[in-house]
């Protein structure tokens, strides 16, 4: 299996519209389990800031946005795609 970042998914997506629905419908469904996780894929995806800057802004430590980063990517792949079956268990959003 490949692994493609999401910002490189984006790239390659020939027709952002429905792309774009689907990954604002999974970012709402996470928001509902995880409003941090949320907060970081925003604060990283779509206004670039680094981890130490994201870090500042929600006042937590680089680890915790690499963690909630990491976790996040994990669950809107597998929203996005159906995927359940990569063997990495349920994303614990504690």
């Amino acid at each position: 299996m490949q692994h493609v970042s999401l910002d490189e998914a984006v790239l390659v997506s020939g027709d952002p519209g429905p792309d774009l629905v689907a990954l604002d419908d999974a970012l709402n469904a996470l928001a509902r389990l995880d409003p941090r996780k949320v907060r970081v894929v925003e604060m990283r995806f779509f206004a670039g800031l680094s981890v130490e800057e994201t870090a500042m802004v929600l006042k937590v430590s680089p680890v915790t946005v690499r963690r909630d980063w990491n976790s996040a990517k994990i669950w809107l792949y597998r929203e996005l795609t159906g995927e359940t079956d990569d063997g990495l268990g349920s994303l614990e959003t504690a």
